[in-house]
Order: structure tokens, then C-alpha cells, then sequence
């Protein structure tokens, strides 16, 4: 059991690991399903993997917990998948990138900054606990962000779009903080330091 000062100010402890998410549950088609990194990558080319080259990546296993903006957190999930690091690895971005675009099903987006995305924690997780996830919760690939809010790390992964400038994903643009950390409470945009 995690000790409420242990959790970042203004969470409380939620039972399970419950489901959160805009819109319809994707059917997943191995035939046609595909992760792809484009925009500025650093030989200008665009970057295509199937499930099956994603999932013979080298992965590894992290414990982290998770943490919601509306208030919820769980605790001590393991996730075992790519590490972000390799994705920039296998494709560089160019070297004047400073935001990623995180992709989903349905358009949606999360904009993260680059150093955000490159932690050595950040995973391209497809296991739950030693079990491949479950559809509701991002199956086959979703982004897992340990040290940002839950609604910077998109179920449903299918790409990776490297910017040299930021633009705000889906819930930044409906008054969601552009940076995300639980432990500054940078849930909502009337926050932001102004330009």
C-alpha cells in the first residue's frame, strides 16, 4: 500500500487499474497495422514497423505508477515494452527536433517535448504485468510516460511525428497543461507560465 505522500498533490489512491478514454475501443488488424515515425527525422525519410518487427525490438521492464489528471493514481504497474530511446535510435530525428507528436487510433494526439520522450523510462509498452494488455487498455502498443499525467501517454500507438516546434495534442488543445508533471499539478492550461 502507497502512503499518500508518496502520491503527487491532489491524487488519491484508485482500486484496480481503471479504464480511461476518449471514444471507441479499435478493432486491431495485424495485416494492416503498422508504427510509423515521420516529420522531421533526420534523413528526411519516413520510418514503418509491423506489429510483429515492433515486438522483436529489445525491450525492457519498468514499475512505475500512473497518474490521472482528474485526480485517480495506481500504483506499482509493470510494463515491458520498447523503450523510446530505441525508436530514436532506429530513427533519428533531426537535430533542430524539439516536441514529438504521439499518434493514436482516430487521430488522436499527444504532444510531449522531446526530452520528455527520450527518458530512459518512457516505453512503447505492449505488457501488463507479465500479460499482453488488454484492448481497453492500449493493445497492442500504447506510450507510457511514468513521470507525466496519463493523458500523455496515448492508448493505441500507431505513430511518432518529430517537430521542430511545439503544437498541442488532443486534450492540450481542450485546456489540458502542454507539460503534464503530477508533481507541480500542471493539470489545466490556465496554468501555463504565460510567453
Amino acid at each position: 500500500m502507497v502512503e499518500s505522500g508518496q502520491l503527487p498533490p491532489g491524487q488519491k489512491l484508485a482500486k484496480g487499474w481503471p479504464v480511461s478514454h476518449y471514444g471507441p475501443v479499435p478493432k486491431f488488424r495485424p495485416e494492416r497495422w503498422t508504427l510509423q515515425v515521420f516529420g522531421a527525422t533526420a534523413s528526411g525519410e519516413k520510418y514503418s514497423w509491423t506489429f510483429d518487427e515492433v515486438s522483436a525490438l529489445p525491450g525492457i521492464t519498468i514499475v512505475t505508477d500512473m497518474h490521472c489528471a482528474s485526480g485517480p493514481s495506481t500504483t506499482d504497474h509493470e510494463f515491458y515494452g520498447v523503450p523510446a530511446k530505441t525508436v530514436l535510435e532506429l530513427a533519428p530525428p533531426a537535430p533542430d527536433v524539439t516536441h514529438v507528436m504521439a499518434w493514436a487510433e482516430y487521430g488522436y494526439s499527444a504532444n510531449l517535448r522531446l526530452a520528455d520522450f527520450a527518458t530512459d523510462r518512457t516505453l512503447l509498452a505492449m505488457h501488463h504485468d507479465g500479460e499482453p494488455l488488454t484492448v481497453e487498455h492500449g493493445f497492442p502498443l500504447r506510450l507510457v510516460v511514468p513521470h507525466l499525467y496519463g493523458y500523455k501517454g496515448p492508448k493505441w500507438l500507431r505513430g511518432i511525428e518529430y517537430m521542430t516546434a511545439d503544437r498541442r495534442g488532443f486534450w492540450e488543445e481542450r485546456g489540458y497543461h502542454n507539460i503534464a508533471d503530477p508533481w507541480k499539478e500542471q493539470r489545466h492550461s490556465y496554468q501555463e507560465d504565460s510567453p
